[in-house]
């Protein structure tokens, strides 16, 4: 179970260094098997230059070698996410979430190229990201065949939702090849884990770490009785967690829970009042208040 950690801030749009760091804490002491900093969920699109490569470093500092660090260096500008990942690698990052590019809509081959040009330019492990709902461009699975025989690339954040798709992405890797594929939605986590997926990285972690380790390390180990009777009391925070654009919720839990003051920059905005009341009994149903 890796979480995709949120990025706390306080109420002018400031990093909360502090809370920052007690939440890395508390994941490692739930079970959390690995942190993802500034990715989507940490804001990534929103912070500066000098701040994401702050939080990378704060974030290795804190975890202190206890779970790997993995950062969130993607970028649409090729030479600019090779800039982050180089910068990742010298504080100590384990590895790297390299998202698709969004925006300027590359073709397969421009994919295949961006993603190759990164692994070869900077000595650090590497799992790609396809996340088309929010970037419109969509990594194949022929494409992803080609960039599991770069050296340096280990894996895949599969957050499409289609269980079909990763389905097939499992059936034509090469026995020999050890390459995981992690969910990127937690409401299909448990269905993608008992097919053959190798973890998920988790929005709902940030509010229940501890639930969803259990769930995961069971799931892995074919539990699934087990797993189901966890992931059925988590559901209503895969749900609830995106009922606005993340990390909107999941911020407002945290601060619901006395773990972080209330920021978020724009052009996100902070909870509307009307789903606040969904994503506190969504806590409730989790044990989580």
């Amino acid at each position: 179970m890796i979480v995709a950690l949120v990025t706390p801030m306080f109420e002018d749009g400031s990093i909360d260094y502090d809370s920052y760091r007690n939440l890395i804490e508390m994941h490692i002491a739930a079970g959390t098997n690995a942190i993802v900093a500034v990715g989507t969920t940490g804001e990534s699109p929103t912070v500066d230059f000098p701040e994401h490569n702050e939080l990378i470093r704060v974030a290795v500092e804190a975890a202190a070698g206890r779970i790997p660090i993995i950062a969130g260096t993607g970028s649409n500008s090729t030479r600019e996410a090779i800039e982050l990942t180089e910068y990742a690698a010298s504080v100590g990052a384990a590895a790297s979430l390299q998202v698709v590019p969004y925006y300027n809509k590359p073709t397969q081959e421009g994919l295949y190229q961006h993603f190759k040009t990164i692994a070869e330019a900077v000595d650090l492990p590497m799992i790609l990201y396809n996340v088309p709902g929010r970037t419109v461009a969509d990594l194949k699975n022929d494409t992803i065949l080609r960039l599991v025989e770069v050296p340096g690339i280990i894996g895949v954040k599969d957050a499409t939702g289609d269980l079909a798709r990763a389905a097939d992405l499992m059936s034509r890797l090469a026995k020999d090849k050890e390459f995981a594929i992690y969910s990127g939605n937690d409401d299909s986590a448990l269905a993608l884990m008992l097919m053959g997926g190798s973890g998920v990285i988790s929005v709902t972690a940030n509010v229940a770490p501890r639930l969803m380790s259990e769930m995961c390390e069971l799931a892995l180990q074919n539990d699934v009785m087990g797993a189901r009777v966890i992931n059925d009391r988590l559901m209503a925070l895969h749900k609830e967690l995106f009922c606005e654009p993340n990390p909107v919720a999941p911020k407002w839990a945290l601060q619901r829970m006395g773990l972080i003051p209330g920021g978020i920059r724009l052009p996100l905005v902070p909870l509307s009042p009307s789903k606040r009341e969904q994503v506190e009994r969504a806590l409730q149903i989790g044990g989580c208040i």
